[in-house]
């Protein structure tokens, strides 16, 4: 769109990470008339945490997967921007679990058993939902507990095998993390689902979930077919230094190269920004230190499988079942893609947290194994072993350090506005930074825009503060004459 020109010299502001938040935020300058920007982005590709993957032949989704739009009193923006570009998207249907969850030893239990037990979670989350709505309408107050603490409140602590993994499916399958982890206030009732809708549509298209990325930054970047030829922005830099002072910023990268700004926007994960691979400097004054080490990074891992043919249900109501086991988290949440990609014979198990930390760390081959054991157990000895396996690291990649971020229990809402709050020039952007819809692709897409608008109002203030005192010296030398 934009013409190929040559990069600013001298830009206004550079944006580290070409992420969603990122693309979202330069498009924002651009539309502002910002167009001297650079975007530093370290990997060779845009997205960020919207990632695809290319397995068995088909286009899988290693990070973000699902999209809310419809059925809510808010339009999601992605949502509305997917169904522009004639995204593939599938309605998830997750009522099956009911019929489809399996004994640790093997064997069903009983759909009115699992029923019932989701019936008493969905009750307890109800009551938690209004318990937290009543402390947000209070004014200056900050209370808040853990989810795990709520079901405490309400004499519901999952205990068995089966009260686990359907807690799990509530809890761990949204938040990345355990409830024991969680803000009840900062969590339920979920925004996202309430503004949106609580249909999830699942993204399975040869272009992967990153062309809605594409087609934001297609809006304002030149590219050439599929292939972005802008100049302004850098891909494989990765940024390992920000020194920042009243007079602008100095980026530099491990690839040796230098840039100088007025303002950076920060649009790296919570993880990095909790990592060492970018020093700033001077370094972050305590309360800024404080409100991001104190955050949480969740990791959310789906471990992708091909058979050499299929042997589990297929058909309405089957496309989800979850796995009860004594250890919360073993495996719990499988979905096979005969809806998405009929005959690819591929499912794919949801691990969360310190499995999935515990699976990033031990080899493919010891995962098959387990995965194998846990299928044997589901539906007996007679099935093959995966063909293929591709299992994604969020947490050890250093470019991401996790999958999406959790408002843990005891954060304030003061320590969220300093974990968003600018550092001189510096500013940062990310899902982390927004509240209603954190952990959502929507949510980055949002804080790229409101960090940008921030960024323009401080330019503009920076502008007139200069003015002002270009004005003043010229005053006091025409005085002296």
């Amino acid at each position: 769109m934009v013409s190929g020109a040559d990069p600013p010299t001298s830009p206004s502001v550079i944006i580290v990470g070409a992420g969603c938040s990122g693309i979202s935020a330069a498009k924002t300058l651009h539309e502002a008339g910002i167009h001297d920007f650079i975007i530093l982005e370290a990997t060779s590709r845009i997205g960020g945490r919207i990632k695809k993957q290319e397995f068995a032949g088909h286009t899988i989704e290693v990070g973000a997967n699902w999209l809310h739009g419809t059925g809510g009193s808010k339009s999601s923006p992605l949502f509305k921007m997917a169904k522009e570009i004639k995204l593939e998207m599938f309605l998830s249907d997750f009522s099956g679990v009911r019929s489809n969850t399996y004994r640790q030893e093997g064997g069903l239990f009983s759909k009115e058993k699992v029923y019932t037990t989701m019936e008493e979670a969905e009750r307890v989350d109800k009551m938690g939902s209004k318990l937290s709505e009543c402390w947000a309408y209070k004014p200056g107050l900050d209370d808040d507990i853990s989810i795990l603490k709520m079901q405490r409140r309400f004499y519901h602590v999952p205990i068995n095998p089966l009260e686990m993994v359907i807690d799990y499916f509530y809890h761990d399958y949204e938040d990345s993390e355990p409830p024991r982890i969680t803000s009840l206030k900062h969590t339920l009732p979920r925004c996202a689902k309430e503004d949106f809708g609580t249909d999830a549509h699942f993204v399975a298209d040869p272009r992967g979930f990153e062309a809605v990325v594409h087609h934001i930054a297609k809006q304002f970047l030149s590219y050439k077919g599929e292939d972005i030829t802008d100049p302004r922005i850098k891909l494989n830099q990765v940024v390992k230094k920000i020194y920042y002072s009243k007079s602008g910023v100095e980026v530099t990268t491990e690839e040796g190269c230098t840039y100088h700004a007025k303002a950076v926007v920060v649009s790296v994960s919570i993880g990095v920004l909790q990592s060492d691979l970018i020093a700033f400097e001077p370094a972050f004054p305590e309360w800024k230190k404080q409100a991001i080490t104190e955050f949480s990074m969740g990791t959310f891992t789906k471990i992708f499988l091909q058979f050499p043919h299929r042997f589990w249900p297929t058909g309405p109501g089957t496309e989800f079942f979850l796995y009860a086991h004594e250890r919360r988290g073993y495996y719990p949440i499988w979905q096979h893609l005969e809806n998405e990609m009929p005959g690819a014979n591929i499912l794919f198990v949801v691990m969360t947290h310190e499995e999935s930390a515990r699976i990033e760390q031990q080899s493919d081959n010891e995962t098959i194994s387990e995965v194998t054991q846990v299928l044997h157990k589901m539906f007996g000895d007679d099935i093959p072993k995966p063909s293929r396996i591709f299992i994604p690291r969020w947490k050890s990649d250093r470019f991401y350090r996790g999958a999406y971020s959790n408002w843990p229990n005891g954060y304030s809402e003061a320590r969220h506005e300093q974990l968003c709050e600018t550092v001189g020039p510096v500013h940062f952007t990310g899902e982390h930074t927004n509240v209603p819809y954190l952990g959502y692709a929507d949510g980055a897409y949002l804080a790229g825009i409101k960090t940008a608008n921030d960024v323009i109002r401080y330019l503009q203030k920076s502008s007139i503060c200069k003015r002002t005192q270009e004005e003043s010296i010229t005053l006091t030398v025409a005085r002296k004459l």
